[in-house]
């Protein structure tokens, strides 16, 4: 009823912002069967989800990014929430992938950068949802790195270091977070979300 006395009037029909910053991990989410996709499918007539995943990027170039998406001023332009999720580039070896390579520390000081920027704009910790990059399943994507000419660059072990100072992250900082590095680890969970968990190596838009 509420809705339609709006329409009437002529009223502007806004409704909240939902904004999902991340890799390709979210840039991929809209597509059939993603995560992204099924959110908003869940809070239609309730909230915008907005996409900004960036394929290959990891945390020191969101950090700079972020601002160009954010920025303070008309309140309705802020988001009620934002999701932040990488980590997938940021943990590739050092050796094999120096490009996307982020050492663990600087990662830690890139999100909680994020999260300090985040509040300078209004959008306060308990708003901002950290996601701690998910698990690898290595023999799947040996077999993409072999496609694509390189050696194996990642390792599940490490991805689970950048989720745990994620974990770590999101404490100091008082945000919430969701720990999919440890959700993830049954082997048909893994197997079953494989085309979603895309880690890019080349794609760096």
């Amino acid at each position: 009823m509420a809705l339609c006395e709006a329409a009437g009037c002529g009223s502007a029909l806004l409704w909240p912002r939902l904004l999902l910053f991340g890799d390709s991990i979210t840039q991929f989410s809209f597509q059939q069967g993603g995560w992204g996709a099924s959110l908003a499918d869940r809070l239609v007539r309730k909230c915008d989800v907005l996409n900004r995943g960036f394929s290959g990027y990891n945390t020191r170039w969101a950090k700079i990014i972020l601002p160009r998406l954010i920025r303070k001023g008309n309140s309705l332009d802020i988001p009620v929430a934002v999701t932040i999720f990488f980590g997938a580039n940021d943990s590739a070896l050092k050796d094999e992938n120096p490009k996307q390579h982020i050492p663990l520390e600087e990662y830690a000081a890139n999100l909680k950068s994020m999260v300090q920027y985040l509040k300078s704009v209004d959008i306060p910790e308990n708003r901002v949802i950290l996601i701690t990059p998910t698990p690898l399943c290595e023999t799947a994507w040996e077999k993409e790195c072999i496609i694509q000419g390189c050696k194996l660059n990642r390792l599940n072990s490490v991805v689970g270091e950048y989720a745990n100072a994620c974990l770590r992250v999101a404490q100091d900082c008082g945000t919430d977070v969701l720990d999919l590095w440890t959700l993830m680890q049954d082997s048909q969970v893994l197997s079953n979300n494989l085309r979603i968990m895309s880690y890019d190596s080349e794609d760096l838009e």
